[in-house]
């Protein structure tokens, strides 16, 4: 008697997860529209195209709407079911926003061409799933419920299976088992699939990355236990930290019982044409391992992997790479055990860098970290460390309700804030309630395109002299260049005076700096004690991107001339997504501003000046 077949999806990545893994999110849609009409020959179950990190990135460096990416996207598939990505309560972003944003961001989401969304959140917490799943539902999309499956001693398979039906009695249609470390082994596959088909009368799908080299075979024994759907990347964008290769399950799974039912010859076109984008592009980075069994340690998923080695290299530090992945276990200990996927893996990643960078754990604690362990982001897996929460509540209390619950509704402020002569088009509000910095210099941008993308720090540049200039007489300025060079030559000589000649008989003393203090940049701190003019100089903690005010439309934390007290917020520097108060470290009078809002700032920088009360 013939074995009867079963039928087992498939669910292309390459659009989506492969290249933000492999890519850091580069893939622009001039690579995709050739080819799109080709990969919708396949037969896949669905093709992820949008969500995640693309919506942001696409403004941010590559100069695309995501919303128009989408469209075009849609306009080339006629068979295929289009997939995103959603962080629940965090939409494409990275803290949690008011239900009114998520409510439009779905609706245009879904009349834009999606049909599946795959809902999860970065701790699990079914609260911050539920109005999401309600709002596909009732859009008539398939929503999608997700396990962000991690290792830790508050993890186990009654966990996740838990989960599993909360999240299908919240309306549900599938679950997908989200292994976004290549950490599912294949026997826990085989087991977790095996009690989620007893415990839920929905379709199960498999999403691994292949960083440890598990991910193929995990994927196996999860068919064998019943899953319904596995991801998979065409060959070129698939292994090391991106989702096993096409060609390969289809290799694996022929001649069996399970049917993939699609078109190879398609698959083998799509694969030819990305090492061709490849190679052209020279896309693929700096070489990796095609294994990496230390994830099974620090459980870094695939974008987390490139955007760390990105963010290392531009503060000067790769070298210190194993310090920053041996202290990722340690901090994500010290924050409950969150699974390390978006937000909570940049939470715990940019944290442990900056322990590693200032060589002291949590002497600086971004903003959003503290607002985590306030309870901000949702209920931690497990407890939090009292040291961590000392540190981040000062004193205060974490809140107990679902996050969204105390926000207040956003659209109506982005609607007032954002200047009209920049809308387009509806979708621009919400690319501005969720990223509003971002979303601001896009627009800028899209209205005045600057042809050549090089030449930006050099205009800055130009910027912030032209405004030095403009603010100052050129006795203040020839006096200000004498200041600094005499002070410069006076504190290469410790314990002396200088007297330099000034011109015309006119001489200059110059004090050095005294004994014992130094004038070199040091890491482990973000103000620097100088004598020139007897100033506190403010430096950029780490290389990043300087904010003057805590959200577009609000005004300035300081301004010059104003007084401030020690510890009051002065600024923000971005590193990493996150966003770092910067406090002062003295009461006075701010003296000088010397960065522009939004401007990138390198480490050590200074950033303002501040004259000490008293002096």
């Amino acid at each position: 008697m013939e074995e009867k077949k079963r039928h087992v999806g498939i669910t292309d990545t390459t659009l989506r997860d492969a290249h933000q893994s492999l890519w850091a999110t580069r893939m622009r849609l001039t690579d995709i529209l050739p080819i799109a009409e080709r990969i919708d020959d396949v037969g896949y179950h669905s093709v992820e195209v949008w969500g995640g990190a693309t919506f942001d990135v696409c403004m941010r460096f590559l100069h695309e709407d995501p919303w128009d990416r989408l469209y075009r996207i849609r306009e080339k598939f006629k068979r295929t079911k289009l997939q995103m990505l959603l962080r629940g309560q965090n939409l494409v972003g990275y803290r949690n926003y008011p239900d009114d944003v998520l409510e439009e961001f779905i609706k245009r989401a879904i009349a834009g061409g999606i049909d599946i969304i795959r809902v999860f959140d970065a701790l699990n917490d079914t609260r911050n799933m539920e109005k999401s799943i309600e709002i596909i539902k009732r859009e008539g999309a398939h929503a999608q419920g997700t396990l962000s499956y991690t290792i830790s001693p508050v993890h186990n398979v009654e966990h996740f299976v838990g989960v599993a039906r909360t999240l299908v009695d919240m309306g549900a249609d599938s679950i997908c088992i989200k292994d976004m470390s290549g950490i599912l082994a294949p026997y826990v596959a085989y087991e977790l699939v095996s009690k989620l088909k007893e415990a839920v009368k929905v379709p199960i799908q498999l999403h691994s990355h292949a960083s440890t080299g598990m991910a193929s075979n995990s994927y196996i024994k999860g068919i064998e236990a019943g899953a319904d759907v596995i991801d998979c990347a065409a060959a070129p964008l698939s292994l090391y930290t991106s989702q096993p290769a096409v060609e390969t399950m289809v290799a694996c799974l022929r001649d069996t019982q399970y049917e993939l039912g699609l078109n190879f010859e398609a698959i083998r076109d799509v694969s030819e044409y990305f090492e061709v984008v490849a190679q052209n592009r020279k896309l693929m980075g700096q070489e990796q391992p095609l294994i990496d069994i230390t994830v099974i340690s620090h459980q870094i998923p695939g974008g987390m992997a490139t955007n760390l080695i990105a963010q290392l290299e531009q503060q000067n530090a790769l070298d210190r790479l194993e310090e920053v992945l041996e202290e990722i276990p340690i901090v994500r200990r010290d924050m409950g055990y969150p699974p390390l996927v978006t937000p909570t893996s940049q939470l715990v990643g940019t944290q442990a860098v900056f322990n590693v960078l200032l060589g002291e754990r949590y002497k600086i604690i971004p903003r959003e970290v503290e607002n985590y362990v306030k309870g901000y982001y949702g209920r931690p897996p497990g407890p939090i460390s009292e040291e961590l929460k000392r540190r981040a509540l000062k004193g205060g209390e974490p809140i107990t309700v679902r996050p969204a619950d105390v926000l207040e509704p956003e659209m109506p402020k982005a609607k007032r804030e954002l200047d009209p002569s920049l809308v387009e088009k509806e979708e621009d509000y919400i690319s501005y309630a969720i990223f509003p910095d971002i979303a601001l210099k896009f627009f800028e941008w899209r209205k005045n395109p600057v042809i050549d993308d090089e030449e930006a720090p050099i205009k800055q540049m130009e910027r912030r002299e032209r405004k030095y200039l403009e603010e100052r007489s050129m006795g203040e300025v020839v006096e200000d260049i004498i200041t600094r060079v005499t002070q410069e030559i006076a504190n290469i000589f410790q314990n002396m005076s200088i007297t330099i000649s000034m011109g015309e008989g006119a001489t200059r003393e110059v004090a050095a700096a005294p004994a014992g203090i130094s004038t070199a940049p040091r890491r482990e701190t973000t103000a620097t004690a100088v004598e020139d003019m007897k100033l506190i100089q403010v430096r950029s903690p780490l290389v990043g991107t300087f904010y003057r005010t805590p959200s577009p439309g609000a005004p300035p934390y300081v301004e010059e001339g104003d007084e401030v007290e020690e510890g009051q917020t002065l600024c923000i520097v971005e590193v990493m997504k996150l966003f770092n108060e910067i406090p002062s470290p003295v009461s006075g009078k701010i003296k000088r501003i010397l960065v522009e809002h939004a401007e990138g700032v390198e480490y050590d920088q200074v950033l303002m000046e501040i004259e000490p009360r008293g002096v």
